[in-house]
């Protein structure tokens, strides 16, 4: 980790001192996160290279635009990274709407929709995990837009890269439908779900440690599969 005093100056408030002390202890956690992470990112990607190559045909088959849904995020210290997805919804679609997904939103396609009960779209972040920018557990990666209005203690959760899944999207996993039918779903969203999963994202900083990565992850794992 970086020291205290490089972090940047948004980052430098009491609120985030209080997560950086905990996860500052626990350097041997974040090595073995970070070993962890590739060696699975190779295992998976091994063993589902050609699910992954079919899902890229049909995505592509099936509707105009390109294959990957490359879109920026913000993770460790506020860096922006391009998150790796399969495109689940209309080329353009962040032009054409908001960005959060509705239940029922018509920019998902027919694929689209299937891919993302089963989180089949995330696949290709395991790319991102080689890279570096992802883990496998840790905060969801937010757009910058949302990350602009977070409070001090918010950027606590950008200490460590962003994950593939975490606490409060396993407890949100039905975030979709909390947004059906609301006028101004971008509202909802920072005013509403955005703080209560912030809650969740500071739990596991505060209780952070491998073993509970590893039990988020099959935890993950069961709730994909119900």
């Amino acid at each position: 980790m970086r020291s205290f005093e490089k972090l940047p100056p948004k980052f430098q408030n009491d609120e985030v001192k209080h997560y950086y002390d905990i996860i500052a202890k626990k350097s041997f956690s974040l090595v073995l996160k970070r070993i962890t992470d590739i060696i699975f990112s190779l295992i998976i990607l091994v063993i589902l290279i050609i699910p992954i190559a079919v899902i890229a045909v049909i995505v592509k088959a099936t509707s105009k635009g390109p294959v990957f849904y490359r879109q920026e995020r913000v993770t460790s210290y506020g860096r922006v990274f391009k998150i790796f997805k399969f495109r689940t919804m209309v080329q353009n679609a962040d032009r054409i709407g908001t960005l959060v997904t509705t239940s029922g939103d018509a920019r998902v396609t027919k694929v689209g929709r299937i891919l993302r009960k089963y989180r089949l779209d995330e696949l290709p972040q395991i790319f991102n995990v080689l890279a570096g920018s992802m883990t496998f557990v840790g905060t969801r990666p937010e757009v910058q837009k949302y990350v602009d209005m977070y409070k001090d203690e918010y950027n606590a959760t950008l200490l460590m890269p962003a994950g593939i899944t975490s606490l409060a999207s396993i407890m949100y996993k039905d975030e979709e439908k909390l947004l059906q039918n609301v006028e101004d779903a971008d509202k909802v969203y920072v005013e509403t779900i955005l703080p209560e999963k912030m809650k969740y994202n500071l739990m596991y900083l505060e209780n952070f440690g491998f073993l509970s990565d590893i039990k988020l992850m099959f935890k993950t794992v069961k709730e994909v599969l119900r």
